[in-house]
């Protein structure tokens, strides 16, 4: 069947149409930000589910989860519910980039992780490679949010703890000599072993050895040997939960040199492999129970109780709801606007501390440094930048 229009029909669809678009302006607002008012919101969440990481990726995944949770108990945004997917990266960069495409092709409007920088890295090319905004909670590497306009973080990165833990070493610790472990296989610990050197030696101290080692290789005797065999105030280990066997490796060895890390020790993880058993270490990182601000109580009150309560869920949380932010503040869930929300973001007060980015799509945080004593971290100073 055939249909014509007059003139005149055309002019009163026109009319009608104007009406409904006057009285229900949000049909416009919808259609222009090309969303469908009725479907949920996708974000993906990549961590490692399976593999080496996973241990020490549970804390922020239970952070995402909870996030996720507490945003749709509230009307999700845009007046929709948050669909949360989330994907395995298999404890591998080739998983992370993998895990990236995936959630490319399922829409998603953010993705939040990874947690290990080498695994951020390989998301963060794929991300804005299709223009996805990504806040890593956890990824400390620091060309990682150079990747592009659409990558941010809402950890500080390890130009700022490799040069705290040096500084803490020789001003507060009077440590004259250290020794520094190296997981080649790691870009987070590449990156803060340098800076960690680097800034040790411009402060006056000398590193007298340096050992390099893969976390994948369980058979530490060696490198142990390797640092018996010569004297140092100091011991940085740059790696993340494999350091808790390390330190305690060392510290069943003999020897007398006080512990030191960054934040690959904040995860529960650290402690089960070894972290419990040390008399003494020292490590950096984002948060502490201890913060007496009111997002930190509350978040504590809330779920302290939780299995694989910890520093990753605090930030992950803190990424979720940034993300969640932004897309309320951009009225859209497209990628470009999103980013942009994200990056002109008004200070948001989270858990581990205020969150705004600067031009890269860094925070500007303080570092915590907590004390190991007798197998129990507390707090015991912050670190302003300046």
């Amino acid at each position: 069947m055939t249909t014509t229009f007059s003139k005149e029909n055309v002019n009163r669809w026109t009319a009608v149409w104007v009406i409904v678009l006057f009285l229900c302006p949000s049909v416009f607002r919808v259609a222009q930000a090309g969303a469908d008012p009725g479907k949920p919101v996708s974000i993906a969440a990549i961590f490692s589910l399976t593999g080496l990481a996973a241990n020490a990726n549970r804390s922020s995944v239970l952070g995402t989860r909870l996030a996720v949770d507490e945003i749709n108990q509230r009307g999700g945004v845009l007046g929709r519910n948050l669909n949360l997917i989330f994907l395995d990266n298999m404890s591998t960069p080739i998983g992370s980039s993998l895990a990236a495409d995936q959630a490319a092709a399922a829409d998603v409007v953010g993705i939040i992780g990874a947690q290990w920088s080498s695994h951020s890295l390989a998301i963060a090319e794929v991300a804005q490679q299709n223009r996805i905004p990504m806040v890593s909670n956890f990824s400390t590497y620091p060309e990682l949010t150079a990747v592009g306009e659409y990558i941010f973080r809402v950890c500080y990165n390890d130009n700022l703890q490799g040069k705290v833990m040096a500084e803490f070493a020789r001003r507060d610790l009077d440590a004259a000599t250290a020794i520094v472990f190296v997981d080649l296989a790691s870009d987070y610990s590449l990156a803060l072993s340098k800076i960690f050197r680097t800034h040790f030696e411009s402060l006056g101290g000398a590193v007298v050895r340096e050992i390099e080692y893969k976390a994948k290789n369980e058979n530490y005797d060696p490198m142990i040997e390797q640092a018996m065999s010569i004297e140092a105030d100091v011991v940085f280990l740059s790696g993340h939960e494999e350091s808790g066997a390390i330190a305690h490796k060392l510290q069943t060895a003999g020897s007398r040199a006080v512990f030191l890390g960054g934040d690959g020790w904040g995860d529960t993880s650290f402690m089960t492999l070894g972290g419990k058993y040390l008399k003494r270490g020292y490590f950096c990182t984002h948060w502490s129970e201890a913060s007496e601000s009111r997002a930190t109580r509350n978040f504590i009150a809330k779920y302290r109780h939780r299995r694989d309560f910890g520093i990753g869920a605090a930030l992950a949380y803190d990424a979720v709801m940034v993300l969640a932010r932004a897309v309320e503040k951009a009225k859209s869930t497209q990628g470009a606007l999103v980013a942009q929300a994200l990056s002109r973001l008004d200070p948001y007060e989270g858990v581990t501390g205020s969150i705004k980015f600067d031009a890269q799509g860094d925070p500007v945080k303080s570092a915590v440094i907590m004390e190991i004593r007798n197998g129990k971290a507390v707090y015991l100073k912050t670190f302003a930048p300046k």
